[in-house]
């Protein structure tokens, strides 16, 4: 094994980096099914840009960004709840002007983390992140959050995958869909603001929908793509800190490729190549139809998935 493979597994860095990661990245995967199922990716983009306000906030007042981004994004989950994520999806102009306020003090308390709490790396690691520097300290409470996410995601699953398939449907059931609304959106708050604390809040919802699209292209079962979604964003995870700490040794001399990017840009091609290949699954199971029943296409009657 050569000495830089060596140097990865016995860094303490990498350690506490990975040990972040993996958490991370099997909570992100897991709610990211569900985000995705849901059509809810518009709140994961909302919740990571108002998130960004508490973790630059967090770092003018001296405290771990992870309790601002925590912090902020329950808060506007429970904002969205109350005014209605179906509502802010469609105010187009009005949901513009909230977000760009919130980018705006964003700006402003990098500012003052640069010219008041002497912080140059405020903005990096906010907006881009910063695995390999987290505080080992902070690895407890990463851990907690992500029992905690997990956690409700399990309790809530039936009603959940109910809720998701067809909110109509599940209410008639009993479910209580506004009560299930409000948690999910409290459990893509952490998702997602554990997410920002890793790859940053521009990036952090690459983590959460990327692994879970690219499970859905793969199998129709919410339980398998759930798992499959977990996996994939662990693979990424892993490879991304891998490709990173490795660059250092090829990147000519300049430093280490940022691992958020690394990262991200795994996601994006797990994600291509689940495309390509469902793609070509497509394709070779309406040839084998074709060859099987020769009536045109455009005579058959559509087909409905329905998920028990």
């Amino acid at each position: 094994m050569s000495p830089a493979i060596t140097g990865f597994f016995t860094s303490p860095t990498v350690h506490v980096a990975l040990a972040v990661g993996t958490f991370v990245a099997i909570v992100t995967g897991i709610v990211g099914v569900f985000t995705v199922i849901r059509g809810q990716s518009f709140a994961g983009h909302a919740l990571a840009d108002l998130g960004a306000v508490g973790g630059s906030g967090a770092y003018l007042i001296g405290i771990s960004q992870l309790w601002g981004f925590v912090g902020a994004g329950v808060v506007a989950a429970l904002l969205m709840e109350l005014i209605g994520v179906r509502r802010l999806r469609g105010r187009d102009v009005a949901t513009g002007v909230v977000f760009a306020l919130g980018l705006g003090l964003t700006s402003l308390f990098l500012y003052w983390d640069t010219t008041i709490g002497g912080s140059s790396n405020a903005a990096v690691s906010v907006l881009f992140g910063s695995l390999f520097v987290i505080d080992p300290g902070i690895v407890p409470l990463v851990i907690g959050l992500s029992v905690v996410a997990v956690g409700l995601v399990v309790v809530l699953y039936r009603w959940l995958l109910m809720d998701s398939l067809d909110s109509d449907l599940a209410a008639a059931r009993g479910v209580p869909t506004r009560l299930t609304g409000v948690l999910f959106l409290v459990v893509l708050a952490l998702a997602v603001e554990l997410s920002a604390l890793t790859i940053g809040a521009i990036l952090s919802t690459a983590l959460l929908i990327g692994p879970a699209a690219t499970a859905l292209l793969l199998t129709r079962r919410a339980g398998v793509a759930v798992l499959l979604s977990a996996g994939i964003g662990l693979v990424v995870m892993v490879l991304g800190c891998f490709v990173s700490y490795e660059s250092y040794y090829w990147a000519g001399g300049d430093g280490n490729w940022p691992v958020s990017f690394c990262i991200v840009a795994l996601v994006f091609l797990a994600y291509v190549a689940a495309r390509l290949l469902a793609g070509g699954r497509g394709r070779s199971e309406r040839r084998r139809r074709e060859i099987a029943d020769p009536q045109p296409l455009v005579d058959r009657a559509p087909v409905t998935e329905i998920a028990g």
